[in-house]
């Protein structure tokens, strides 16, 4: 007895499903290509701004310069009795605040303060602020003197006589600086040891020095 044999027939994979496969295979792709940009614009974009930052936009410290250094008013008296004197003294400042960085800085509210021996003995207020890009802000200051912080001083007494009087001026400025998208602070400070020449009503010897700190 015959039996009759079929012929076997292959497999065939669905095209539909096949098709669907192709598809994601090629979203994927796309999304790995488009997120493989972006990550790498991101990542050129932070080191152009750390370049920046470390270059061109570096956070440099602004410059006070004391320009001058001038008696305006010199009035005193001595008691050789109670050996004590009565003093009234003004100087003025010609002072200088060089911005070097190439975007605009903000300085808060500081002083000037004159100094007796290491003893604050009168101040001036620097009022808030703001210097473009590379540029100078010029301050003329009038410092002086409180007379009553003086009055238990027995060091001035032997100054007046010998006729040489040693003060020191002391200027601070406490700045911010944006860099790119960051604010640094910077402080910059003045100190200037003049002597007042009594009988010429002078200064003379006039010796600064300066720092600055980020």
């Amino acid at each position: 007895m015959d039996i009759e044999k079929k012929d076997e027939q292959p497999l065939r994979s669905n095209p539909n499903s096949n098709n669907e496969w192709h598809k994601q295979k090629q979203k994927r792709r796309r999304c790995i290509i488009i997120w493989s940009s972006i990550i790498g614009v991101i990542l050129t974009i932070a080191l152009i701004i750390l370049i920046l930052s470390l270059t061109v936009f570096k956070a440099k410290k602004p410059v006070i310069t004391v320009n001058s250094v001038a008696l305006q008013d010199l009035d005193f008296s001595i008691n050789p009795l109670l050996l004590r004197v009565s003093l009234n003294l003004s100087l003025a400042l010609g002072v200088t605040v060089k911005n070097p960085n190439k975007v605009s800085i903000s300085y808060q509210n500081s002083s000037a303060t004159l100094r007796y021996r290491g003893k604050d003995i009168g101040d001036v207020p620097i009022p808030a602020g703001k210097i473009g890009s590379d540029g100078t802000e010029r301050l003329n200051l009038t410092v002086t003197i409180f007379a009553d912080r003086l009055v238990t001083d027995t060091e001035i007494y032997g100054d007046i006589l010998g006729g040489n009087l040693p003060i020191s001026t002391y200027t601070r400025i406490k700045a911010r600086v944006r860099v790119v998208v960051f604010r640094v602070h910077v402080t910059s400070t003045s100190s200037c040891d003049v002597n007042i020449d009594i009988r010429n009503r002078s200064v003379a010897n006039q010796t600064c020095s300066y720092k600055n700190k980020l």
